[in-house]
């Protein structure tokens, strides 16, 4: 049997030729040429503005301030800047090289000022000074001080203390020292040996007793004075 061939076959390959590559173009295919009579001219972007009125809603417009005849119009005095940089230059002192510290073969060098080579503080006017706010400091302290010791004066003054007389201090001296010749004696009675806690607990309490006697009998006759707050 024969091939099928389509009976649009050749419109196909019609409409095929006829519109290859239309997607190449720039934009669209056909654009309408401007007027030669339509160029570009000067000012004419420039916003328009209408014509002056010589009065406006009847009223008169005020006339333009006219300067007196006393005014002198400010003028500004060209300067040249060429003169005035040389007659500075000429003028002024030269500047004095800066001292380089160079501490390589291959000649690196670098400011002697910062290297902390020149003493350059031990000769300021305030060196060795008491900086001020320590002084201030020191005297706030001492002031503090005085309030301080004042205010436990004035407590004490307030408390009344009682000094105690020479006759009550010996006879607290002499009862201290006949109560520790009691509990020495119970001491020295005690059995050489301690093999029981009862032995042990009793011993150490009178150690403590003699002790704190001791302290108080010492404390006694080292100071003469004696005050008992109320």
């Amino acid at each position: 049997p024969l091939r099928y061939i389509s009976k649009y076959r050749e419109f196909v390959k019609r409409e095929a030729v006829k519109n290859k590559s239309q997607w190449k173009t720039m934009g669209p295919a056909k654009v309408a040429v401007p007027s030669p009579n339509d160029f570009l001219q000067k000012h004419s972007k420039e916003p328009k503005l209408g014509p002056k009125k010589k009065e406006e809603d009847g009223k008169k417009l005020l006339p333009l301030s006219v300067p007196q005849r006393t005014y002198r119009p400010v003028t500004r005095i060209k300067k040249n800047f060429i003169n005035e940089n040389a007659v500075a230059v000429i003028k002024g002192v030269p500047k004095k090289p800066r001292p380089f510290c160079v501490d390589t073969r291959q000649g690196d060098k670098y400011p002697l000022e910062p290297s902390g080579l020149v003493p350059k503080y031990i000769k300021k006017k305030n060196y060795g000074v008491t900086p001020k706010y320590v002084t201030r400091r020191n005297e706030e302290m001492k002031r503090e001080e005085e309030e301080r010791e004042a205010s436990v004066l004035e407590q004490l003054k307030k408390k009344a203390m009682k000094t105690l007389s020479e006759e009550e201090r010996t006879n607290i001296l002499k009862a201290l020292k006949k109560n520790w010749e009691e509990i020495n004696h119970a001491y020295l009675g005690l059995p050489v040996l301690t093999d029981t806690m009862y032995k042990k607990i009793h011993k150490e309490e009178l150690e403590l007793k003699l002790k704190q006697l001791e302290h108080d009998i010492e404390a006694i006759e080292k100071h003469k004075n004696i005050y008992i707050a109320d």
